[in-house]
C-alpha cells in the first residue's frame, strides 16, 4: 500500500515551491493529496495542484468530511506564522487547519515554515508547542530578513525520517565520505574522482533511522544538509585526526571516504610549469590507527577493472587484516564515481556475501545499515 501524504499549502509566497514538492514527492513513490488556505490559492492555483498532484483539491470544508481522512504524513509547506500559531492554540477555521486538529494521532506532521523573519523569531513559542507534541520543524533558511522555505531535498528527507523506523536510535555513528586532497605545492593537488555521495547516501539513511551521526566531509562538490552535523577536511592526515579525534565518541565506525594512497612534500611557493619529478609515498593507514578501538567498524575496498572473485578476495584481505565487521567492495570501473547508483559486495567477518546488483546508492546504504545491525 502506498504512502499518503496530505500536501498542505499555506498563503506564503513560497507557496510557489509546493508544486515541485508535490512532483518529487510522486516520483518517490508517494500518494499526495494537497489542502490549501484560502490565501494559498490566491497565489498557486487549485487547478496547478490538482495537475501536480493528480488529485483533486480540498479548498473548504464541505460535507465530505475531507479533515477526517487519515494521512501516513500531514506535511504544511510552506507553514505561515498565522496557520502556525491557529494549530499551536487548537483553532481549526479552513481545511488545512481543522485537518490538523481532527487527524489521527498515528499521522507524522511536518512543519515547513516560510515567512518574515521578525515574524518567525516572534512565534517561536508557538514553533516551541509543535516540537513539544512531536512535530517535526525542518528549519527555514534565515537570510535577506525572511525566514525562507528550506530546500526541497530536506523537505522530502523529513518525510522519510518520520516514517523510517528508529532502530538505531541508541547509536552514534561516524562516517566519512568524499576524496582527501594531497598538496603538491600551494595550488596543485593529487586526488582521486570519488564524489562521497555513497558516504552521504549512509549518513542521512543513519538518521533517518534515529542514529546520532557525524560526517566528516573531505573533498567533494556535493552539499550535505543542515540536519547532519559535518566536519570538513582536506588532506588524508587531516581525514585521520579527525577519525582518531571522533572515534571515542561513537559505536560505529563507516570509512566510505577515498582517501588518497599516495603523498608527496609539498613545495613552499607554486613550481614554475616545467618537467619534474615527484617523489610520492604512502599515505597513512587510518585502519592500522584505530585498531585498539571497540567500535563496529565498516570499510570500503575500491578496485578497477577486476573479476568479481578477485574484488572479494581482497576485500576479505583487508577484512582480516584490519578486523573489520564489513567491508563493502565495489568496481569503480564500472561508471560509478559521481553516480547515484553503484554495484556493491558487502561482506562480513563470518565471511558471508551479499551481492547488491546496481541500484541506487540510497537503497545500498540501507542494506549496509541491515547488516551493521545483524553485526552489532
Amino acid at each position: 500500500m502506498m504512502t499518503k501524504i496530505a500536501l498542505c499549502v499555506c498563503g506564503s509566497v513560497a507557496a510557489i515551491k509546493a508544486p515541485l514538492i508535490a512532483r518529487e514527492l510522486i516520483r518517490r513513490g508517494f500518494e499526495v493529496y494537497c489542502y490549501m488556505t484560502p490565501a494559498a490559492c490566491e497565489i498557486v492555483s487549485p487547478e496547478l495542484m490538482e495537475f501536480a498532484t493528480r488529485q483533486e483539491v480540498v479548498t473548504k470544508l464541505s460535507g465530505k468530511l475531507e479533515h477526517l481522512r487519515n494521512y501516513d504524513v500531514i506535511l504544511i509547506a510552506p507553514a505561515t506564522a498565522n496557520t502556525i500559531s491557529k494549530i499551536a492554540h487548537g483553532i481549526a477555521d479552513n481545511c488545512v487547519t481543522a485537518l490538523i486538529l481532527a487527524r489521527n494521532q498515528d499521522s507524522k506532521i511536518i512543519v515547513a515554515p516560510a515567512m518574515h523573519a521578525n515574524m518567525y523569531f516572534n512565534i517561536q513559542e508557538n514553533v516551541e508547542k509543535l516540537k513539544e507534541r512531536g512535530f517535526y520543524i525542518v528549519e527555514p533558511i534565515l537570510s535577506e530578513g525572511k525566514a525562507k522555505l528550506a530546500p526541497e531535498e530536506e523537505i522530502i528527507d523529513a518525510v522519510y525520517y518520520m516514517l523510517r523506523e528508529k532502530d538505531f536510535s541508541n547509536k552514534r555513528i561516524l562516517i566519512t565520505a568524499g576524496a582527501t586532497i594531497e598538496y603538491i605545492d600551494p595550488v596543485r593537488i593529487i586526488t582521486n574522482k570519488s564524489s562521497g555521495k555513497m558516504g552521504l547516501a549512509i549518513a542521512k539513511e543513519a538518521y533517518f533511522r534515529g542514529a546520532k551521526v557525524k560526517l566528516i566531509l573531505g573533498y567533494s562538490k556535493i552539499k550535505p544538509p543542515r540536519y547532519l552535523s559535518v566536519e570538513y577536511v582536506e588532506t588524508s592526515e587531516d581525514m585521520l585526526n579527525a577519525v582518531k579525534k571522533n572515534i571515542k565518541n561513537c559505536d560505529i565506525y563507516i570509512s566510505a571516504a577515498a582517501i588518497t594512497d599516495f603523498t608527496t612534500e609539498k613545495a613552499e611557493k607554486k613550481i614554475k610549469t616545467k618537467e619534474i619529478t615527484i617523489k610520492l609515498k604512502p599515505t597513512t593507514k587510518i585502519f592500522e590507527k584505530i585498531k585498539d578501538e571497540d567500535v563496529i567498524k565498516v570499510g570500503f575496498k575500491a578496485l578497477y577493472n577486476v573479476s568479481e572473485n578477485e574484488l572479494i578476495e581482497e576485500a576479505k584481505e583487508i577484512l582480516k587484516k584490519y578486523e573489520l565487521d564489513l567491508v563493502v567492495a565495489n568496481d569503480v570501473a564500472k561508471d560509478v564515481f559521481g553516480s547515484d547508483e553503484n554495484e556493491v559486495y558487502i561482506i562480513d567477518k563470518e565471511g558471508k556475501i551479499k551481492h547488491i546488483k546496481r541500484t541506487k546508492k540510497s537503497e545500498i546504504a540501507k542494506e549496509i545499515l541491515n547488516m551493521i545491525k545483524n553485526a552489532c
